[in-house]
């Protein structure tokens, strides 16, 4: 299938892209995709859509306060966008100034950190922090809201731009399907018998940046971690006894899921972890999951060739333009769709 660029863009309107979190997470609205029908529901409804032995697997990654701004020794402005850590000192990150940092050179971050620029790989410097990097990010840095939304970082996003089981620090973005869930939903969820694993990705800055080839199959993917506990598995395997069905809360864990039997290569599901640079585009074979909870994509973007793998191009579409029509909100702070997956039906 020889796609293009074009074949994923859409007009959206300014006025539909969510600027901040409502008040409550689990008041969102729910577009329901079912092959070409469409059904208008609420997050709050998600107990009733799934059947008891379901399972629900979420990304329990925590975004780190990933951006930090400072100088070079030169004086010259720099921000930092910290893109994953190395190990204890060492990360690689986004360096963005007038003129790019010279490898030996130091980087005074937020008047207190002083940096040394390693060298740079690829689209990445990696930079060595004088104490524990992770620790030193938390305490002095700034939370990354995505670039389409137009105001700082506020306190209320320190928590309302994580997910409430976030627990393993190390993206730069939030699993933003996971934000709709408050303990009153999970509470209803498995008291009607629906099982909720975790996977981890930690989501990378290059989750943001723009596809800039014509053809979809010359694009490549950034690279991200993942992880998948022996627990998940089990869960998977005892759903899939039951009768349930495998509900991907995100992009990110689809993509987990999907690494994790591209490695299994054919044969059961196994814990591990590793660095995965999957790019699902229509066509794709899917192994693990029969449904999707997500979030409204950018034109153009991968997670929207993705979502078109999974629910149809022509499906995802229509979906697009009703969700639009139907003023949904678009987006990291928006609403979200359930996706059949399209060659279950």
């Amino acid at each position: 299938m020889d796609l293009i660029l074009d074949d994923f863009n859409f007009d959206l309107p300014a006025e539909r892209i969510a600027q901040a979190p409502l008040a409550e997470r689990s008041a969102s609205g729910l577009l329901e995709m079912r092959g070409p029908m469409l059904a208008d529901r609420s997050i709050i409804d998600l107990p009733e859509l799934l059947r008891p032995n379901d399972l629900l697997v979420m990304n329990d990654t925590r975004v780190l306060h990933a951006r930090l701004l400072g100088n070079k020794e030169s004086g010259g402005q720099v921000e930092v966008l910290v893109e994953r850590p190395e190990n204890d000192r060492d990360v690689l990150a986004q360096v963005r100034a007038s003129k790019s940092p010279k490898t030996g050179s130091r980087l005074v971050l937020e008047n207190e950190l002083a940096v040394e620029v390693l060298g740079r790989e690829g689209e990445f410097y990696r930079l060595r922090f004088p104490r524990n990097a992770l620790d030193l990010i938390e305490q002095y840095g700034r939370l990354p809201l995505p670039p389409y939304i137009d105001r700082a970082a506020a306190d209320t996003d320190d928590s309302r731009y994580q997910t409430i089981f976030a627990k393993e620090k190390g993206s730069v973005a939030a699993p933003t399907a996971g934000l709709h869930f408050d303990d009153a939903l999970l509470s209803k969820l498995r008291d009607k018998g629906i099982a909720i694993a975790h996977v981890t990705l930690h989501v990378g800055a290059g989750t943001f940046q723009p596809v800039r080839v014509h053809r979809i199959t010359e694009h490549r993917m950034h690279s991200e971690r993942f992880a998948i506990p022996q627990a998940t598995v089990d869960a998977i395997a005892a759903a899939r006894a039951a009768g349930g069905r495998i509900i991907a809360v995100g992009t990110t864990s689809l993509r987990t899921l999907e690494s994790a039997a591209r490695i299994a290569n054919g044969g059961p599901l196994a814990a591990g972890s590793g660095d995965t640079d999957i790019f699902i585009t229509p066509g794709f074979q899917f192994q693990v999951a029969d449904m999707l909870l997500t979030n409204f994509h950018l034109p153009k973007s991968t997670l929207l060739m993705l979502v078109s793998a999974f629910g149809g191009m022509d499906n995802i579409r229509a979906a697009y333009r009703h969700a639009i029509a139907h003023e949904y909100r678009f987006f990291s702070y928006g609403d979200a769709m359930l996706i059949h997956r399209q060659d279950l039906l």
